[in-house]
């Protein structure tokens, strides 16, 4: 593609795309595949002028009677086709990332444009004050862990909180999807991992491009659904119309699943839906990414320094004051907060899902009735099943990654250099 991008005569047609002003500069992208840019004006007016159909001559020449500055628009335009924006040039069409297929392309945007509304927002903080109200008058109606062992069985116990469990993440995660899909946005459900944890997530890259209030609303849109089930299942316990027994413990049980999501949500180190809050109001582009990258930084500083070395360069150094200062202290809440969930992990979580699995084994193998075989069957199907799918969605996400680093470590071994001789 260098010989017709570097002509100025051709013409480009690019991919639709759409932008916004973000500060001094313009973010642009391919809503179709999430893909996007932040530009300055003058390629964010070179962007138009491209769409409007002029030459990359006439486009440059017009540039100039702007801004009275020569751009260097066939290396833009060459920049445009590896980011995947252009679909031809002269009629000739360039190899680019395809559409990505969202969750329900049949869900359209007039089908869910009112959930927009500001007048919605209500809704939740009306449920959740009710349902404080409520708990002020009936103390005994606050959740408690206790309403989770609503029977003796386990297996019941398991079985049902799975069911609850995993029903209220994929509408959690469905709150995310129609809130992006009413702001235009198309949005993709997946199943992934986060450190540890076995998680689903909502990919809606194009809500960047949106106003601000459709952006929080997405972002938010889903612990707004779990506060107001938990306040829902509060509002109806002390309604009193729920006959005592297992219903009524069963909605209480609902109201404890439904919150115990929510500490998740604040570990914004994990790129939860409180870190994109966050990130938006620091005004970052890329706070998870550019946090890392600064924590890199502090490392291989420290390094450098131990061996009188010179310092590399800041990654931060370019960014304004209020995003660098946002980048640096998320940087620290990365390290301390990755650091504290892994040390979680081999301290407690994985000696308690041994013991609760090898204490499945004995009683699946000696258990004296049918229901202490079921019991076991299911905590042995819950986390080894749990733990089964993890293993799988982080390889599927890292093998390039750790094939990458087994043939580093082969290479600096012995063995692996005499292979390379």
């Amino acid at each position: 593609m260098s010989t017709p991008v570097g002509a100025e005569a051709v013409r480009v047609t690019l991919h639709p795309l759409r932008g916004r002003r973000d500060g001094a500069e313009w973010i642009v992208g391919r809503m179709d595949t999430g893909d996007f840019v932040a530009l300055p004006d003058a390629g964010h007016d070179a962007v138009e002028l491209l769409a409007a159909g002029l030459t990359v001559q006439q486009a440059r020449q017009r540039l100039v009677d702007r801004t009275g500055r020569d751009l260097d628009l066939p290396a833009f335009v060459a920049a445009l086709v590896e980011l995947g924006f252009v679909a031809a040039i002269d009629g000739v069409p360039v190899a680019s990332p395809p559409p990505v297929r969202p969750t329900w392309p049949w869900l359209r945007e007039g089908h869910v444009r009112r959930l927009l509304h500001p007048a919605l927002l209500a809704v939740p903080f009306l449920a959740v004050l009710a349902a404080v109200v409520a708990v002020a008058r009936q103390p005994a109606l606050l959740p408690s862990y206790h309403d989770l062992l609503f029977s003796r069985h386990g297996s019941v116990v398991l079985a049902v909180e799975f069911v609850c469990g995993w029903s209220l993440v994929f509408l959690h995660e469905l709150c995310h999807l129609v809130t992006a899909r009413a702001a235009g946005v198309p949005g993709r459900i997946r199943m992934g991992t986060r450190l540890q944890f076995l998680v689903a997530h909502t990919d809606v890259s194009g809500i960047v491009t949106a106003p601000r209030r459709h952006r929080l609303t997405v972002y938010l849109s889903g612990i707004a659904f779990n506060l107001t089930v938990s306040a829902g299942c509060v509002l109806a316990l002390a309604a009193g119309s729920l006959p005592d027994g297992p219903p009524r413990r069963l909605v209480a049980a609902l109201a404890v699943v439904s919150l115990l999501s929510l500490p998740f949500e604040f570990m914004v180190f994990m790129r939860t839906d409180v870190y994109f809050v966050l990130e938006d109001l620091a005004g970052a582009k890329d706070l998870y990414g550019d946090g890392t990258a600064y924590a890199r930084f502090l490392v291989a500083r420290a390094g450098r320094r131990l061996r009188g070395r010179p310092a590399p360069v800041d990654p931060s150094a370019g960014f304004g004051v209020r995003e660098r200062r946002a980048v640096r202290a998320f940087s620290v809440l990365l390290v301390a907060g990755t650091a504290a969930c892994l040390a979680t992990m081999a301290a407690v979580t994985l000696p308690a899902d041994v013991g609760l699995l090898s204490g499945a084994v004995r009683h699946a193998a000696g258990g004296r009735g049918p229901w202490d075989r079921w019991d076991a069957a299911a905590v042995l199907a819950v986390l080894g099943g749990g733990q089964l799918a993890w293993a799988f969605l982080w390889w599927r996400r890292h093998r390039v990654r750790v094939a990458r680093l087994a043939r580093r470590v082969m290479r600096r071994s012995p063995a692996g250099a005499r292979a390379a001789r």
